[in-house]
């Protein structure tokens, strides 16, 4: 993985910390992680990131 460009979530505080960090490095690939571990990075497609966000934001999450 090259050099990524990171955008902070437009849903993160100004603060230090506790960020979600997004980068994309292809159309096809998708890289997130929170800017207090920037070392631990998930890989996923946009669909399937789109389909996270939608469920978290419906509260779909089963136990």
């Amino acid at each position: 993985m090259g050099q990524l460009t990171w955008q902070k979530s437009s849903f993160s505080g100004g603060g230090e910390g506790n960020c979600v960090e997004l980068a994309a490095s292809t159309p096809h690939r998708i890289h997130f992680r929170e800017s207090d571990q920037p070392h631990d990075i998930a890989t996923t497609t946009p669909h399937a990131l789109s389909n996270l966000l939608h469920t978290l934001k419906a509260g779909n999450l089963s136990r």
